[in-house]
């Protein structure tokens, strides 16, 4: 019988034997809605790196106007790099264009992936089609959905979404052993349902809140907004493009 697991946070990967599961990380404010967005709408690839100055010695390989370079560290924008929220990147143009992408904790649980058995980057605006892809390609495998959380931190913005495609497998035909983790979030995200914005778990997860007090609510409806993409994003162990 297909397991359905939560990780709280990317740390927690250290202790998880990946080779014969599937991974799903989920950095929902923003780096995986932003990877999604951004291949969504016609990027080649997006190559995560670890760090600002990985990321510039990777755009530094690609041809002149070839590429992307986006990051931040802690939610400030790296000097130098285009903010790293999907909304004002996809204002950029990337139709044809590699992202060269450097989060504080979305890439890094990318990175932590490498060696599972399949990596795929979700969001709450492609969950349905990931979730459709791995019970279609991966029935019978475990499944870690692995929320990045901030530098060894639980973030509730992750644990929402991790709590919707929780909702997705339990709504599939089929029977599947959730853990108390993903039992967890699928709770919290059905206590969501029909609540208003300032009561809703990405309006008043800490990062949200941060986003808020900047002006950038309309990054937070982006990120906000469920499976209307119909995209699915696999790490390889070096970029991440359609599956």
């Amino acid at each position: 019988m297909q397991k359905i697991h939560v990780l709280l946070k990317k740390e927690e990967l250290d202790g998880q034997r990946l080779d014969s599961k599937v991974v799903i990380v989920l950095d929902i404010l923003f780096a995986t809605t932003t990877i999604v967005g951004v291949l969504a709408e016609g990027a080649t690839a997006v190559i995560p790196m670890r760090d600002g100055a990985a990321a510039q010695a990777e755009a530094a390989r690609h041809p002149a106007g070839s590429c992307l370079l986006a990051g931040e560290l802690n939610a400030e924008t790296l000097p130098g790099f285009l903010h790293a929220a999907p909304a004002a990147l996809l204002a950029e143009g990337v139709k044809g264009r590699t992202l060269v992408y450097a989060t504080t904790n979305g890439t890094p649980a990318v990175l932590a992936s490498r060696g599972a058995h399949h990596v795929y980057v979700a969001a709450l605006t492609n969950a349905q089609a990931v979730v459709n892809r791995v019970l279609r390609d991966h029935p019978d495998r475990t499944v870690l959905l692995v929320c990045a959380g901030s530098a060894g931190r639980f973030n509730l913005e992750d644990f929402y979404g991790a709590g919707y495609l929780v909702s997705l497998f339990r709504a599939a035909p089929g029977q599947r052993e959730y853990t108390d983790a993903a039992v967890a979030a699928g709770l919290l995200h059905a206590q969501n349902e029909g609540q208003p914005d300032n009561r809703h778990s990405l309006w008043m997860a800490r990062v949200g809140r941060r986003m808020l007090s900047k002006g950038l609510e309309s990054e937070v409806r982006y990120a906000a907004r469920k499976s209307w993409l119909d995209v699915v994003p696999s790490f390889d162990g070096d970029r991440i493009a359609l599956d």
